[in-house]
């Protein structure tokens, strides 16, 4: 940690460029992004068009959701290309305020964080969004045809990656606990049984009301865990014995 203390105004001064700089960083983004927010939500519609019947189409029912429903993908998009630069300001803001040891954290847990984060997002874009609408699709009949809506594709397909990507953080987050010695993986061994009982609680909250969406994310969670049990023995903090109470 820096020794020389900066009064408050540098502080707030400092955090007011780094936000200006994140929330332009941003806007370039979505610009970007605007020019191919159809082809983006093309590719973000695929998995349920393979699950549809044949000829089948989204629809939007007002007279501005196709248009709004552009902008959303363009400013998630956006933000997702902004997200390196944008982590970076944050670094470079909190960065003067760590100690040496902190900051060897940093690094390997962003990336291996955003690793972790992609992960969850391919895994709920190839397996578990199709399965899961396969199994939604299923209750349609010759009576009965399935017609969403972009704006409700849109909600539903954001919220299922995202929640897939911050799931597939377990294991960086346990990981990064046990390094500085808030948990170990004998303690996490032993709270299995607590730790399967919240996964499916968590899973349960977290998707659709129906068992095999909370199965497709339940199961990868309990394989993470196992990882996360894993990882703290290698990479957890080690303790050290006191040759004083060696016989």
């Amino acid at each position: 940690m820096d020794e020389k203390k900066l009064p408050l105004t540098s502080h707030l001064a400092e955090l007011r460029k780094r936000l200006i700089l994140s929330f332009v960083s941003v806007g370039v983004g979505f610009i970007l992004c605007y020019a191919f927010s159809q082809n983006l939500f093309d590719l973000l519609s695929r998995p349920l068009l393979k699950m549809m019947p044949s000829g089948s189409t989204l629809i939007f029912t007002s007279v501005a959701e196709a248009f709004f429903t552009y902008m959303k993908v363009a400013f998630i998009a956006g933000l997702m290309l902004a997200s390196p630069f944008v982590l970076f300001q944050i670094w470079a803001f909190v960065a003067p305020g760590l100690y040496r040891h902190e900051k060897r954290y940093v690094i390997p847990f962003v990336t291996a964080g955003s690793f972790f984060f992609i992960l969850g997002i391919l895994f709920a874009y190839f397996i578990a969004i199709p399965v899961g609408f396969r199994f939604l699709l299923g209750y349609a009949t010759d009576f009965i045809k399935p017609m969403p809506s972009m704006k409700e594709y849109l909600s539903f397909s954001i919220k299922f990656l995202l929640a897939f990507g911050l799931v597939f953080e377990f294991p960086v987050v346990l990981v990064l606990l046990a390094r500085i010695g808030v948990v170990d993986a004998s303690m996490m061994a032993r709270h299995r049984k607590y730790a399967i009982l919240l996964i499916f609680i968590f899973a349960a909250v977290m998707t659709p009301p129906d068992i095999i969406s909370q199965l497709l994310m339940a199961i990868p969670l309990l394989g993470l865990y196992e990882l996360s049990i894993l990882l703290s023995k290698i990479f957890g903090k080690k303790t050290k014995t006191n040759p004083s109470v060696e016989n």
